[in-house]
């Protein structure tokens, strides 16, 4: 009965234990052919005290979150290699490091535990943007973002000319992974997401702009060098832009990042933490994944019905639409059962955006400098800063839109392609056409009776 103590806690706990931690659980110890019969058990013994696990713990409810977090903290407080690293009591969770012994210990005590996570990886979802959306007429008659603020929560952010010149609107920097106070971005995604939301052009006089290049830009690291997290330190950052809110007027969060979702749990800690943030009355958008052209392939936050969940098409460096096409890496819907996602689409092929000089992507990725200044980047994190971009406008316009106005008026704003719900979702991102919706449905209220 090898592995005895761990399949027995996985079968009598398994519904408070996600698959990834099972799974963990399960495999802890391999043995070689070669070892004695009489030393498995103690082998397992030991890694069951001394191999680590980076966990997110999830509490009941609200009621019992502290004396549940106490109780727990205690018990782990005396264990070997354990720790507790965060709490967020927003979504009645916590994280930290615990062995095989410590959860067994904390499921077994009554602890009124709801479910375990494995605190897993989170990665980066890797000229004509801005036009192909249509946001570039609307910027030429005053409607650029300005009083809107877009948190990138992401690898960082550069302080790049198109972000600071002529007026800096990087309007605040929170590092979770370094805990540096001045903004940068060793990696070049997060840079290149901010400037596809609300770049101004110049430094390529207004060529490479973004929908909304007169919004703040409010960076949150939350992603290392590689372009790699974890399920907590995502967390940690949607908590900080959802407590600091109203400090820096955080109106939207753009979420260029994602990890595989397990349709048995559609209710995870990513989750439960954008739909805290949406709740907060903060827009939330999401990259729908990398990971198409399969059907259920959409990343987890996306997966949340409240968020708006982004894909990606490939527009040909055309602005003429007539040639476009869903981008074959951008993930499929549906999504926790039969839930329609995306939501809609938006450009993601080739995006020319800001470059992070010196970061891991600009020297990795050599060939995808464009003059001075700029980078090229596909992927669905690409079209989701041009969807928050374009969901600054309609802020703009419209500052006491609650998130749900604002995504039906952006779903509204959609072109229909053609191509399945499960791929398209509403349809083609169009900065115009939800603007003209908007307006419409102003006149209504003005004149209500009015024939159409």
């Amino acid at each position: 009965m090898l592995g005895f103590s761990m399949i027995q806690l996985t079968k009598q706990h398994g519904d408070k234990l996600d698959k990834e931690l099972r799974k963990n659980l399960i495999h802890l110890y391999k043995p070689l052919r070669r070892t004695p019969c009489f030393l498995h058990r103690s082998i397992e013994k030991f890694l069951e005290k001394n191999k680590k696990f980076p966990v997110i713990i999830e509490f009941e409810d609200e009621d019992v979150f502290y004396s549940a977090f106490n109780k727990v903290d205690d018990l782990i407080s005396k264990e070997r290699h354990c720790k507790i690293k965060h709490e967020f009591k927003s979504t009645c969770c916590c994280s930290g490091i615990l062995t095989g012994s410590a959860i067994e210990k904390v499921l077994t005590d009554d602890c009124q535990i709801k479910k375990i996570y494995y605190d897993r990886e989170v990665t980066a979802l890797l000229d004509v943007a801005s036009p192909a959306v249509q946001a570039r007429e609307l910027n030429e008659l005053g409607v650029t973002g300005e009083g809107v603020n877009i948190a990138i929560v992401d690898t960082g952010v550069y302080p790049h000319p198109d972000l600071t010149e002529p007026n800096n609107r990087i309007v605040a920097f929170k590092d979770v992974i370094n805990n540096r106070i001045e903004a940068y971005d060793d990696n070049g995604h997060g840079t290149h997401c901010a400037g596809d939301a609300a770049g101004n052009g110049h430094s390529s006089e207004s060529k490479y702009r973004g929908p909304a290049p007169d919004s703040g830009i409010i960076g949150v690291k939350v992603l290392n060098q590689t372009g790699s997290g974890s399920l907590s330190t995502i967390i940690s950052g949607i908590q900080w832009c959802i407590d600091h809110k109203e400090e820096y007027q955080i109106d939207i969060i753009s979420l260029s990042l994602g990890a595989a979702a397990d349709e048995s749990d559609c209710n995870d800690p990513l989750v439960q933490i954008v739909e805290r943030a949406w709740e907060s009355g903060i827009v939330v958008c999401v990259a729908a994944g990398n990971s198409g052209p399969d059907q259920r392939t959409i990343a987890t936050p996306g997966i949340s019905l409240k968020v708006v969940t982004v894909g990606a098409i490939d527009d040909f460096n055309t602005v003429n639409r007539s040639d476009d096409k869903i981008a074959s890496f951008s993930s499929r819907g549906p999504a926790c059962g039969e839930d329609a996602k995306p939501d809609l689409i938006a450009p993601g092929v080739n995006i020319i955006s800001l470059r992070s000089p010196g970061s891991f992507l600009d020297k990795t990725s050599k060939s995808s400098r464009v003059e001075n200044d700029y980078f090229t980047l596909s992927g669905t994190s690409m079209a989701t800063p041009v969807c928050a971009g374009i969901a600054a406008l309609v802020l703009q316009t419209h500052p006491e839109y609650t998130p749900d106005q604002v995504k039906q008026k952006l779903l509204n704003g959609t072109v229909d392609i053609g191509l399945p719900v499960y791929v398209q979702g509403a349809g083609y991102l169009d900065a115009e056409k939800t603007l003209e919706s908007m307006e419409g449905q102003d006149k209504e209220r003005e004149n209500p009776g009015v024939p159409k």
